[in-house]
């Protein structure tokens, strides 16, 4: 059964538009309250944003949502996704909201749950919220509507965990650092917690308005940050999406290091320090096949999930491994927390910076990625990939790169898309493989 509201990560949309309207905030506030009003204590919720604009108009929607149902509402402000999630556990509170569309544009926005233990929410969690969005909200009596207060110290705890994920004899001094926090979520903790750990931090993203989100900043645009590492004479650039959960790297020559060699960085030195658990790391379908042979000189495995985080973390948590990502640049380090956060695993890799003595340009270019090209083909109504043509084509292609590459090809989960993606070790073979496919699929669809 398809869930009404809820996608791969959490409730999403145009601001003003259904669902993302202040309406529906409200009555996701009053469900999910009654979804975790268990036991007779007092119950609480943690309640964080991003930068944009729609998020005030969010955040009291939520408010009056929950304190209608009875439960207290604690409003920490501006904070990565992250970091609403350490403080749901920390404060031992019963829920957490982060009200975020993450690399989105300022006019998206979105609601993401956590539940007491700081983990996003089951698939049975969000079926049991959307079942009570249809029902009567059951409000509570005068007497028991809860109180919602602003919490302060919100930035210094989540500073201060963040920089707890290095050890102690780990200091960034002597390191510049450009840092582009996407006018977003970690526009002010970011740059304090390098800063404080020693580096000499030169800031860009870090003056929010609303409106400027994403927008040619951040882990999707990298223009900027490329020029000013070289022009700095910097280290290293280190680049955030909006509600800081996805971190993108730029080394010294300005050359963009994506999620696949972070996570090779990551997962090797865990090997070597006895950190890694599993004898592998979790990956999506769309990791480098350079990865998975590079872990396999290191007597590691890659463990392939869907595309989506929450993906990612599912297979991590069944298998016992610690380090889990994307190519997009989510890290997910359980050792240190409970969902992707791109100031920790920074951390990580400027610490790996500092120990090794070597220039970003040699440690974050740990093997050669192969060629890679995706194409998308939009189709109107029906199941292209269920015709017997496509199906030939797949299986003629599938045979032609065994053994020196790989075929991938799934339906876009928001639109009405065929995503045809190959990679391997000749190129020119990639993109005819590619083209053909999609030709193919084309010609069906239409």
């Amino acid at each position: 059964m398809a869930k009404k509201f809820f996608g791969t990560d959490g409730i999403r949309g145009l601001t003003n538009k259904h669902p993302m309207t202040a309406e529906i905030a409200m009555k996701v506030g009053q469900a999910a309250g009654r979804h975790f009003l268990r036991g007779d204590h007092k119950h609480r919720v943690v309640i964080g944003k991003d930068t944009r604009l729609s998020g005030y108009m969010m955040e009291n929607a939520l408010v009056a949502g929950f304190t209608s149902v009875g439960m207290d509402v604690v409003q920490v402000g501006p904070m990565p996704t992250p970091a609403v999630a350490l403080l749901t556990r920390s404060m031992r509170a019963d829920l957490g909201v982060m009200i975020s569309a993450s690399h989105n544009p300022y006019h998206d926005n979105g609601i993401k749950l956590f539940g007491p233990d700081g983990f996003k929410l089951s698939d049975e969690d969000e079926f049991k919220i959307e079942a009570y969005l249809e029902e009567e909200t059951i409000l509570a009596p005068a007497a028991d509507i809860g109180r919602a207060k602003r919490f302060e110290d919100a930035r210094g705890r989540y500073i201060h965990a963040v920089k707890m994920s290095l050890p102690d004899h780990i200091r960034l001094d002597g390191l510049k650092i450009v840092c582009d926090c996407a006018n977003g979520a970690a526009y002010q903790v970011a740059p304090s917690a390098f800063w404080e750990l020693g580096a000499e931090v030169v800031t860009l993203g870090i003056n929010p308005n609303g409106l400027n989100i994403n927008d040619k900043c951040g882990s999707t645009d990298l223009a900027i940050l490329q020029e000013t590492v070289v022009s700095s004479g910097a280290d290293i650039g280190v680049a955030l999406d909006g509600d800081a959960d996805r971190l993108i790297v730029v080394d010294e020559k300005g050359r963009v290091v994506d999620g696949d060699q972070l996570m090779a960085l990551i997962g090797s030195s865990w090997s070597r320090n006895g950190l890694l658990r599993g004898d592998g790391i979790v990956a999506t379908v769309m990791s480098n096949l350079g990865l998975e042979r590079f872990l396999k000189t290191q007597n590691l495995d890659l463990i392939r999930a869907n595309v989506g985080d929450r993906y990612v973390l599912e297979e991590m948590k069944k298998g016992g491994y610690n380090v889990g990502g994307e190519q997009s640049g989510h890290m997910i380090l359980l050792d240190h927390g409970t969902t992707g956060d791109g100031t920790v695993a920074a951390l990580q890799v400027l610490g790996e910076l500092v120990e090794s003595g070597k220039p970003a340009s040699e440690l974050l270019h740990l093997f050669d990625p192969v060629p890679q090209l995706l194409k998308n083909v939009r189709y109107g109504s029906g199941q292209p990939l269920e015709s017997e043509k496509v199906k030939a084509v797949i299986a003629e292609a599938e045979k032609e790169l065994e053994g020196s590459g790989r075929l991938l090809i799934r339906k876009s989960g928001t639109e009405p898309l065929i995503r045809v993606m190959a990679e391997g070790d000749d190129e020119g073979q990639v993109h005819a493989v590619v083209d053909r496919i999609c030709a193919v699929v084309e010609e069906v669809a239409n």
